[in-house]
């Protein structure tokens, strides 16, 4: 995605109401991949990772992500994980250990996918640069002056549930986004924006999220996990966002046409 340049509050200024213009650039979804011929990103006040570090968790898909990150000009870098990463959700880590075919020793597994918290301080200890987001609100002084909020969370749904950081579409996802938040980093989409699956008829996204950031309405919303949903896109918010999800879903129908 374009990185973005977005005008935020500048509570260390003496006029409460200046405002800061805050280049940020989204990325999401490396998923480990070194690239033959390297993207020029611009330099940004702010980078903004939304998940898949990697595509099988490995310690060496880690190692070339913490190498992409630092690489980009920027004095703060905000990362979450993905349905990929999962040596970063220890549940997740510990049901796929066990899922392990016979034969496999605890030496091999460790030298694959690191020892248990290896991978997130791999990125803490290496670059005082990058913050490795729980779910929740964040709040960074910049060092451009601005001030910004950001909400984060890395689930997404799924029926089968055997990857990381997951929860059951029929069980639902609180997220807790407060308003006045300025950025909602999430790993999947809204139900109904950018998230078309490569199959017929397939949106991937969360009607939770949609009303959760419909309620909130940050500045901006950024997201991975579909691959094909890349992009942006400028929305206007209706006066009146129904919660309920019967009438959510046919008001995102209304607005996706």
């Amino acid at each position: 995605m374009d990185p973005s340049q977005e005008p935020f509050y500048n509570d260390k200024h003496s006029r409460p109401n200046e405002k800061v213009n805050t280049t940020i650039l989204i990325i999401s979804d490396s998923h480990g991949e070194v690239f033959e011929t390297k993207p020029e990103y611009p330099a940004a006040d702010v980078v903004i990772h939304c998940g898949d570090l990697t595509h099988g968790s490995t310690l060496r898909e880690y190692r070339q992500t913490l190498q992409l990150l630092q690489e980009l000009d920027a004095p703060l870098k905000l990362v979450i994980p993905g349905n990929h990463d999962f040596t970063l959700d220890p549940a997740a880590f510990q049901r796929i250990v066990g899922e392990a075919p016979e034969g496999i020793t605890r030496e091999e597994i460790c030298e694959t996918y690191g020892d248990d918290g290896e991978a997130r301080r791999l990125f803490e200890e290496e670059d005082p640069c990058i913050k490795f987001l729980e779910e929740g609100t964040h709040a960074f002084d910049l060092e451009n002056g601005a001030s910004l909020t950001v909400y984060a969370s890395p689930f997404t749904p799924s029926r089968d549930g055997g990857m990381a950081f997951q929860y059951h579409p029929d069980t639902g996802h609180r997220f807790a986004i407060e308003k006045g938040t300025d950025i909602v980093m999430a790993h999947g989409p809204p139900l109904g924006l950018l998230d078309r699956g490569p199959g017929p008829g397939g949106r991937l996204g969360c009607p939770d999220l949609f009303a959760a950031v419909a309620r909130a309405r940050p500045r901006i919303h950024c997201f991975g996990h579909v691959h094909g949903g890349w992009g942006a896109k400028r929305v206007v918010w209706r006066r009146v966002v129904s919660e309920m999800r019967r009438i959510l879903r046919i008001l995102i129908m209304e607005l996706v046409r």
